[in-house]
């Protein structure tokens, strides 16, 4: 099987995910699909990786879902066509899921179109830095699917706000990097060429930190989004800091601090 998906480890403690499927603006595939989910997988599993940035191969991102074929026709005989699309959703539906729920914080480097289920990933992933050349779309809506998919309809509007995201939902239109600053959409601009530098910037960033204070900062802000109240919010917050004040590495924290020198965390 060709690999579209590619992880390297440009530093420690970085893993850098890339969608290699250039010639086709690396549109999802039944292949990419299946690659990207068992590479988040194993990232999940693995306690040395403690920042994910996913970015694409040439000059997209992600151009959605590759509607020349996604490759999976074959299974329509085992499981019928009704059967079949709904596994199909499923499983990319899946991705925004794994990126949500990984422990690692995930940065996305958009470093082209990113469309359709690409701006999904955009979406799902905790930190966007956007180059110049970066251009976003919802999509779904434009190739005749509803605009509410792989969670875009409770992401985008959590992002850039309710009025905003309907908009550009119901039109389908392209937006530029400008636009995704303004709403909120992305954290910063840069030049094409400094991309992968400044996502790593804010990993180092994030790797000055204690592991699990990391880890649980994900998922207390993730979970905030879902809470219904500020009390409950202010309650699953006061367990969070008693948890982590009785870590080794949060007393290495504070001793670093004000010693000034760089933390020596032990994941304990």
């Amino acid at each position: 099987m060709t690999r579209h998906v590619t992880v390297e480890t440009p530093e420690e403690g970085v893993a850098l995910v890339t969608l290699d499927r250039p010639g086709a603006l690396n549109a999802l595939t039944v292949d990419v699909t299946e690659q990207l989910a068992e590479a988040l997988d194993r990232i999940a599993a693995d306690r040395s990786v403690r920042v994910v940035i996913l970015t694409g191969a040439g000059r997209a991102f992600c151009a959605g879902l590759d509607l020349n074929g996604f490759g999976d026709d074959d299974r329509i005989e085992v499981e019928g066509r009704v059967g079949r699309t709904m596994t199909r959703q499923v499983e990319i539906a899946g991705l925004s899921q794994r990126l949500r729920d990984l422990p690692q914080p995930v940065i996305a480097a958009v470093n082209g179109p990113a469309a359709g289920a690409g701006l999904a990933l955009v979406c799902a992933s905790d930190v966007r830095v956007a180059a110049e050349s970066a251009v976003f779309a919802v999509s779904f809506i434009t190739a005749g699917y509803s605009a509410c998919d792989l969670g875009v309809s409770w992401l985008l509007p959590r992002i850039m706000g309710a009025g905003r995201a309907h908009e550009l939902m119901l039109t389908g239109r392209r937006f530029g990097p400008d636009e995704a600053l303004a709403g909120g959409l992305v954290a910063r601009i840069v030049p094409s060429a400094e991309l992968i530098e400044s996502a790593l910037a804010t990993a180092r960033l994030i790797l000055a930190n204690a592991p699990l204070s990391v880890e649980m900062t994900k998922q207390g802000m993730w979970t905030a989004l879902e809470t219904p109240s500020f009390d409950a919010s202010v309650e699953y917050e006061n367990r969070q800091q008693v948890f982590t004040a009785m870590t080794d590495d949060q007393s290495e924290a504070t001793a670093a601090f004000l010693g000034k020198r760089p933390a020596a965390f032990r994941r304990r």
